[in-house]
């Protein structure tokens, strides 16, 4: 989570209190220590954000304090919800953890989006790859070493840019520029043996490989239309 994200986040948490919130209770609900939480409220006080109290009391926003709005129609609203609601089938538990925050404040704004809830049944197992730093390792356009097991039980090693993760029903693919093939490749996730971060990246170079593979996308789905 960024900083910008996390300001974020603390205006957010102290609008929606009934009471004082203590530092702690803001470092477990966004997973970040307790002495980040006390330099991002002196950031934001600092800047002139209304925010009252202190360290061992707890802190509260001042009543009347904002953030402009994000104005959705009601039908809008309803479609935004239920894909917050159906982040649970991805098995990925910080993309989840996400999209609650979210939800909660969409549910603010437009109260009738709670009657709206998509199941989570055939939710897979959370796989064993860290998919929430995998996304931060596709935006920081930072290389992996691969270790991926194919449909034959076939093990190889092989270095990768990752550049999209997809979400299906019952698995994620990543889309990655494969070193060893010198292609775009398709990896499934739950057939990752093991992914390890590299000190090199490809940084600039990302963007113009995903406008190939959606090029690629395009093509493969003109040609289906005509079968």
């Amino acid at each position: 989570m960024s900083k910008s994200d996390r300001f974020f986040e603390i205006i957010q948490l102290l609008r929606r209190a009934k009471r004082p919130l203590l530092a702690r209770e803001m470092a477990e609900e966004l997973e970040v220590s307790r002495r980040t939480i006390y330099r991002d409220i002196a950031t934001l006080q600092a800047m002139q954000t209304p925010i009252l109290g202190e360290a061992g009391i707890g802190y509260v926003m001042r009543k009347g304090y904002d953030l402009p709005p994000i104005n959705f129609d009601i039908d809008e609203a309803d479609a935004v919800a239920v894909g917050l609601s159906m982040v649970a089938r991805t098995g990925d538990p910080g993309l989840w953890r996400a999209a609650r925050r979210a939800s909660r404040k969409l549910s603010e704004t437009s109260p009738g989006t709670r009657r709206l809830v998509a199941s989570s049944w055939g939710v897979e197992a959370t796989p064993a790859i860290d998919l929430s730093a995998l996304r931060q390792l596709i935006r920081d356009e930072r290389k992996i070493r691969l270790t991926y097991e194919d449909a034959r039980e076939e093990r190889t090693a092989r270095t990768v840019w990752p550049l999209v993760l997809i979400y299906y029903v019952d698995t994620a693919m990543l889309v990655g520029w494969c070193e060893l093939r010198r292609d775009l490749r398709h990896f499934r996730v739950d057939r990752m043996v093991d992914c390890t971060p590299l000190e090199d990246g490809f940084a600039g170079l990302g963007a113009a490989l995903v406008a190939r593979w959606e090029d690629t996308r395009k093509q493969e789905t003109v040609s289906t239309k005509e079968l």
